[in-house]
């Protein structure tokens, strides 16, 4: 006797990922729908055979980053530029189920979850400090410039002091921090000042000869990408040395007339009647004037 036996296949197998969690570093930069996680890694397999649908969840604050193209046989891929400032990590949930999403039928599930790790990279130029935002993801931040003030005639040995503090440039990828020159770029045509090219500290290489102000532009430039820089103005016045007051040279002066001369003759040094007398008087603010 032949009894013929079919054997149907129960729904009774959920579906199984190659890993049930998987950690990727990428870095800041990557390129929009650059693939971060490949299909291998995250294609989940049913032993029933049914056909796997997928579906990825992002935690709240980081939706829109991160998506997967295809259902069955999903990869995971960037869809939005990253910025390490906003978050440095992220958690990622893959849903497999045996049965499209709707079906009234049961339905086996399985989850996958990707930690997502991020790597700042080299993206901002520096920036001077102190400085404002202008925009509001803080990505930007301009400095105001710089200002100070030299004695006339007088060459000043140590770096100038400034307002509101040194001039001073960082880089805003802090993890990053690569090192930063200094350099002026621009208003030195007299070449008064230099600027050291390690510390940023403005020193004179000779002294100002005229009521002027300068308006220089300093540059601050990564040592390793001299097209990461940002520049700012610093204005120098040039004003005159006032720590003394005035003195005659002498506490007494002499001198002769002779009677009947008219208004605006000379009077002339007593005892010295070829002469004219002179007042003089000296400020040793301007002792080479």
């Amino acid at each position: 006797l032949e009894i013929p036996v079919t054997i149907l296949n129960v729904n009774d197998n959920s579906p199984v990922f190659p890993q049930g969690n998987l950690t990727v570093v990428i870095p800041e930069d990557t390129k929009v729908n650059t693939v971060i996680v490949p299909r291998e890694e995250v294609s989940a397999s049913d032993a029933d055979m049914d056909t796997v649908y997928c579906e990825l969840i992002t935690v709240t604050g980081t939706d829109g980053y991160f998506a997967i193209k295809g259902v069955n046989n999903p990869t995971i891929y960037l869809q939005k530029a990253l910025d390490f400032e906003k978050f440095n990590m992220t958690t990622l949930v893959l849903y497999a189920r045996d049965r499209p999403v709707g079906s009234s039928d049961p339905t086996n599930t399985a989850t996958a979850t990707i930690n997502v790790h991020i790597e700042q990279a080299d993206t901002k130029p520096p920036w001077f400090k102190p400085c404002s935002f202008v925009n509001t993801d803080n990505s930007i931040c301009i400095s105001s410039g710089y200002t100070g003030t030299v004695n006339i005639y007088e060459l000043s040995t140590e770096p100038l002091r400034l307002q509101p503090g040194p001039l001073f440039a960082v880089d805003p990828d802090y993890l990053i921090n690569e090192k930063i020159v200094y350099s002026v770029v621009g208003g030195n045509a007299e070449k008064i000042f230099s600027v050291d090219s390690d510390t940023g500290n403005l020193t004179m290489k000779r002294a100002a000869t005229s009521l002027d102000s300068y308006s220089l532009q300093v540059m601050a430039a990564q040592i390793n990408n001299i097209q990461k820089y940002a520049i700012a103005s610093v204005e120098i016045k040039v004003v005159g040395k006032n720590n003394h007051p005035p003195y005659f040279e002498k506490n007494t002066y002499y001198g002769t007339v002779f009677v009947n001369l008219v208004p605006g003759s000379f009077v002339f040094q007593s005892g010295n009647l070829s002469a004219p007398l002179k007042i003089t008087a000296a400020d040793d603010d301007f002792i080479n004037v």
